[in-house]
């Protein structure tokens, strides 16, 4: 088979796609027919290098993926050949304290299919059992390829964690990303107020389409400043914020007293200065929040599959034009996912 996968950390650069041996199936594994996947920024700091992360090299990307179910291993019970699939990346234990309470994305050993061991960005995958979502034969491979990643993610940050509930205001920073297209589309479900922001007009109309009733340009105003001016002072009752250092002080301005800031991630860096006076005389909380559980996944994506909501793609890009689709990601090129398909199965 062919697939994308790098031999050394680097820049763009060190991707290609090419000769791969074929993957071999385990009793609790299947092997999928990879029609479509997508890229998340996880890919991109994957390639880049992660800290305490040792990968076996040469190593396959990606997190998100779905196709056909080409073989079975003899234990698995959920699936037959021929079967639609999508993958949820997450990998737990199933046995430590935090997977028998049903927590499986607080698992002492978690860890992540494209991350932590080679992923799904290639023309066959072999993949656990647990790790498939089924995908309903009316739902193109795009849409079913492109989505698991990032609104698992969304859906626990917004529903699970931060308890999000109709009537209460929500930031969304970051909203042309996958997380942040998919955020806003939930707390838009929920029935919650929505605040996005976005580096460009084009990217916020984009986040008018998927719900949202106020939207910032951070390049052209403080959001910080602009929240407190939209809600007369007052501030939001949740911050959605994946960036981290660069937005987190205001981030922790804009929210209301009693408010909540969640995040799942950090693209500017680990580290951020918070202000303790502000959080324990404000009462904030802050919430961290890691992929989500079987559960939550099953329940977004039957929203998705029914098109309650819909992943936005920027591009559409056959594998060996893996370069592109990284460069994309790093400049920050469009609204919403982009989707990388093996060339033997691209139609442009």
């Amino acid at each position: 088979m062919k697939a994308v996968q790098f031999t050394e950390h680097g820049d763009r650069s060190v991707l290609s796609y090419d000769e791969f041996s074929d993957p071999e199936i385990s009793p609790n594994e299947v092997l999928i027919d990879v029609k479509a996947a997508a890229l998340n920024h996880l890919d991109v700091h994957t390639r880049r290098g992660l800290p305490g992360v040792d990968l076996e090299m040469p190593h396959i990307p990606g997190s998100d993926a779905a196709g056909v179910i080409r073989e079975v291993g003899s234990n698995v019970t959920r699936f037959e050949e021929g079967d639609h699939a999508a993958v949820a990346a997450g990998r737990y234990c199933g046995t430590c304290e935090f997977c028998r309470h049903g927590q499986e994305s607080m698992c002492e050993n978690y860890h992540l299919i494209g991350e932590h061991v080679r992923g799904v960005h290639a023309e066959l995958a072999a993949v656990p059992e647990e790790n498939l979502v089924p995908v309903p034969d009316n739902v193109d491979w795009y849409t079913a390829g492109s989505v698991s990643l990032v609104f698992q993610t969304a859906w626990r940050m917004l529903v699970s964690r931060a308890e999000l509930t109709a009537g209460e205001r929500v930031l969304v920073l970051g909203s042309s990303g996958g997380v942040g297209h998919a955020a806003v589309q939930i707390a838009d479900y929920v029935g919650a107020e929505v605040y996005a922001t976005a580096s460009s007009e084009e990217k916020l109309e984009h986040a008018r389409e998927c719900g949202a009733d106020h939207c910032i340009n951070y390049e052209e105003a403080s959001f910080k400043n602009e929240i407190r001016d939209l809600t007369d002072g007052r501030g939001v009752d949740v911050v959605v914020d994946h960036v981290g250092p660069a937005t987190w002080n205001d981030s922790m301005k804009s929210l209301a007293k009693g408010g909540r800031l969640v995040t799942c991630g950090a693209t500017t860096g680990p580290t951020a200065e918070t202000n303790i006076n502000r959080v324990f005389w404000n009462q904030l909380q802050i919430i961290g929040s890691t992929m989500a559980t079987p559960g939550e996944t099953d329940d977004v994506l039957e929203l998705v599959w029914d098109g309650t909501f819909d992943p936005h793609i920027r591009a559409t890009l056959p594998m060996s034009e893996i370069t592109r689709a990284h460069e994309m990601l790093e400049d920050r090129e469009g609204f919403g996912k982009v989707v990388i398909v093996p060339d033997s199965e691209y139609d442009e």
